[in-house]
């Protein structure tokens, strides 16, 4: 059966909604899910049939006056559509972003608390953090802007875009179905985030105008 993504006010998710998240056995409780309801825009759902596969709370907005859209949180059910899955939401991101910033160059940001979801951002440019690339300047200022949107910043480490405490309210929790496959470099990046102490790592990339086109399509 074909997945089906589709977004919608935050502020519409009822208790039961609420209850359906909670119950994929993912990371996040209905303590959690409900702050999340108030703090992000909209909610992304995929269904395969009358099932729930996973869910996106996030929003889109400028910083600076640059476009982003930022997933506050993200949760996958443990199945083997799970790739499916995460490629359905980040691509209804991608059109809810060409929808909203048409022709400019976009900013993707969320916190991971572990390697396997930066597989989100595959296709993105300009990674960061990523292995072996040192950031300056202006790449860590982005970690900063994004560390204090994330309501991080007293926790946050701008040399390694680490988090080390505070995020259990929000992040992309995804397992990937061949972990053997997550790259060492990509693995080494993470051996400073303690998830259990809501630690995670701040991460962005650039969609640029033309790409956005290609990935927010419908056709």
């Amino acid at each position: 059966m074909a997945l089906q993504v589709t977004t919608n006010d935050a502020a519409t998710l009822t208790d039961a909604d609420l209850d359906e998240m909670a119950s994929i056995e993912g990371a996040f409780d209905i303590g959690t899910l409900s702050k999340a309801k108030e703090d992000w825009v909209l909610i992304t759902t995929a269904r395969s049939g009358d099932r729930l596969h996973g869910f996106t709370f996030s929003t889109l907005e400028r910083i600076g006056g640059t476009p982003c859209v930022l997933l506050g949180l993200m949760s996958v059910r443990r199945t083997s559509k799970r790739d499916t899955v995460l490629r359905g939401l980040m691509s209804e991101a991608y059109h809810r972003a060409l929808m909203a910033f048409p022709d400019e160059d976009v900013v993707v940001g969320a916190r991971f608390a572990s390697a396997d979801g930066v597989e989100a951002f595959k296709g993105l440019s300009d990674v960061t953090p990523s292995p072996d690339v040192r950031a300056v300047g202006e790449e860590r200022a982005w970690g900063r802007r994004l560390a204090k949107r994330f309501n991080v910043d007293r926790t946050y480490e701008a040399s390694t875009f680490v988090v080390a405490s505070g995020s259990q309210d929000g992040y992309i929790d995804y397992e990937s179905l061949k972990p053997e496959k997550v790259a060492a470099d990509v693995l080494a990046m993470f051996r400073d985030v303690n998830p259990a102490d809501g630690g995670a790592m701040i991460t962005y990339g650039w969609v640029m105008a033309e790409q956005l086109v290609k990935l927010g399509s419908r056709s």
